[in-house]
């Protein structure tokens, strides 16, 4: 562990390869979109359970969690569920490189949510990083119009994912103030799992008879994506600045669509890679303002 404390871009590596195998795993499962976010919650609860259980401490401020934190969390992990469900659903109708860079944007939305709801403020800088998000949106919207299928249908789904993904980030700000994260993350993934399971119920899905792979796909995405993917930049912000490890996500289109390109063969359009290069150059743009802000 000294080892990779010496060198975090190890790890930074093998978090962006994490959750850039997230979009690739949900194509391979064969159960609904609900149903695999369904797993992949599950499974997340169930990996973190020793971790909670088995610690005094931890137990304990679980137990000693407040109403409103609660209830926050509750909410916060309904969002969560909703946020898994349409991007889910998006891969199933576009491209792995479209979904992938439109849910990006989500720390945009996540900017004009602070603003709106929390009284934050947005500089002009601010506006134009918003706006040449909005422009690359755009162009890969349009670019996916021309293709057949249901893309631009997907990319729908996609932006849909990226805002309600804002408002479980913009939630979670006000909660953590007086949670660990460990304790959040367990409460909101284990909300966040119920509701799955309930919305699945409420469509009369089943959560069995998918095969093997959909619980497989589940498990791989609790492990890859959450554990070894998000889990991991939050433990390298301890070594590395909170700018670099942000920029540093923004890998996860390119890698995901490189994974598409050899699995899937989905390769991208000239406006589609236009499109997320603006993209992922507004959100870069908007980080690098907010840490200087910082």
């Amino acid at each position: 562990m000294k080892y990779l404390e010496k060198h975090p871009m190890i790890m930074i590596v093998i978090g962006i390869m994490g959750i850039s195998l997230s979009a690739i795993f949900v194509r391979y499962s064969q159960a609904p979109s609900v149903v695999t976010a369904a797993y992949r919650l599950l499974w997340t609860v169930a990996l973190m359970a020793p971790v909670v259980f088995l610690s005094g401490p931890r137990r304990e401020e679980l137990f000693s969690t407040d109403k409103k934190t609660a209830l926050l969390c509750a909410v916060s992990g309904i969002f969560l569920a909703l946020h898994f469900v349409l991007w889910f659903e998006s891969l199933r109708h576009t491209s792995v490189a479209s979904s992938t860079t439109i849910v990006c944007t989500e720390v945009i939305w996540v900017a004009l949510g602070f603003c709106i709801f929390l009284g934050g403020k947005l500089s002009a800088k601010a506006v134009l990083a918003i706006v040449i998000t909005l422009a690359g949106s755009m162009l890969i919207a349009w670019s996916d119009s021309a293709s057949e299928g249901n893309h631009l249908y997907g990319d729908f789904l996609a932006l849909l994912a990226a805002i309600v993904v804002a408002v479980y980030t913009l939630i979670g700000r006000v909660a953590r103030t007086t949670t660990s994260t460990t304790i959040y993350t367990f409460i909101v993934y284990l909300f966040s799992a119920v509701t799955l399971v309930l919305i699945t119920l409420f469509q009369g899905c089943s959560l069995t008879g998918y095969g093997a792979s959909g619980i497989v796909v589940g498990l791989l995405l609790a492990v890859f994506s959450t554990i070894l993917g998000h889990s991991i930049f939050s433990w390298c912000l301890k070594f590395l600045s909170p700018t670099f490890v942000s920029a540093s996500k923004l890998c996860e289109p390119v890698v995901a669509a490189l994974f598409a390109v050899f699995l899937f063969g989905e390769i991208p359009g000239i406006l589609q890679i236009a499109g997320g290069l603006v993209i992922l150059g507004g959100v870069l743009y908007y980080s690098r303002l907010e840490s200087q802000c910082q």
